[in-house]
């Protein structure tokens, strides 16, 4: 029995129907791909503006900051972002001093933090701590919370007020990972038109000290 040619309509019908399956494929996979990348910034990373200069020098006025806290719990050391009664809906962004458990006390005259009595080395604070808040001497964090403070010690509301205090782990949106843009006006290299630049060599890990 004699095959029958494909004629040229019915062969460019097919290539036709082809190259529709291939940008269906694509079109499909992009989808995918910011619905991913969707759900996975709603519930597993977030960006956070910074607001203030009270984690100087590490973070600046008007970083925008990554952070997550999938399968996290606060150490000692981290910086994180949380988010209290007290100041609404301003995230607060601060670095973890101690958790529960631990003892805190503080020598304001030679500017040292203590914690389970041993004295903690700090290389990223701005400037040893002077400013007692309403620090009155040393203190156990309670289980459940973490003891906050920011590392410009001399300009930051942190757990020595009476207004952050203790700050409850559930209160923790995540931790700090990353440095995703500089702050405006927080460089030294001003632009042609007299503008203050961002240092963008500011992008990267926040825990690696420069």
């Amino acid at each position: 029995m004699e095959e029958r040619q494909i004629t040229a309509a019915e062969e460019s019908a097919d290539k036709t129907a082809q190259a529709r399956l291939e940008v269906y494929d694509w079109v499909q996979c992009i989808v995918t791909a910011l619905v991913a990348g969707i759900l996975c910034f709603m519930f597993v990373l977030r960006v956070v503006g910074v607001v203030g200069s009270s984690m100087y020098p590490t973070l600046r006025n008007g970083d925008r900051v990554l952070t997550s806290k999938l399968f996290y719990t606060p150490k000692q050391g981290d910086i994180v972002v949380v988010q209290t009664e007290t100041f609404g809906d301003e995230p607060l962004v601060k670095r973890v001093v101690a958790t529960g458990g631990q003892r805190v006390d503080i020598d304001f005259s030679a500017g040292v933090v203590y914690v389970d009595g041993v004295a903690l080395d700090e290389p990223y604070v701005n400037a040893p701590v002077r400013v007692r808040e309403d620090f009155t001497g040393e203190v156990t964090v309670p289980e459940g919370c973490v003891f906050l403070m920011g590392d410009n010690r001399n300009a930051s509301t942190d757990s020595r007020s009476r207004l952050v205090g203790f700050v409850d782990e559930r209160c923790v949106i995540g931790k700090v990972l990353w440095i995703l843009a500089p702050g405006k006006g927080e460089s030294t290299y001003p632009g042609r038109d007299g503008a203050v630049a961002m240092d963008f060599s500011r992008i990267g890990n926040p825990y690696k000290l420069k």
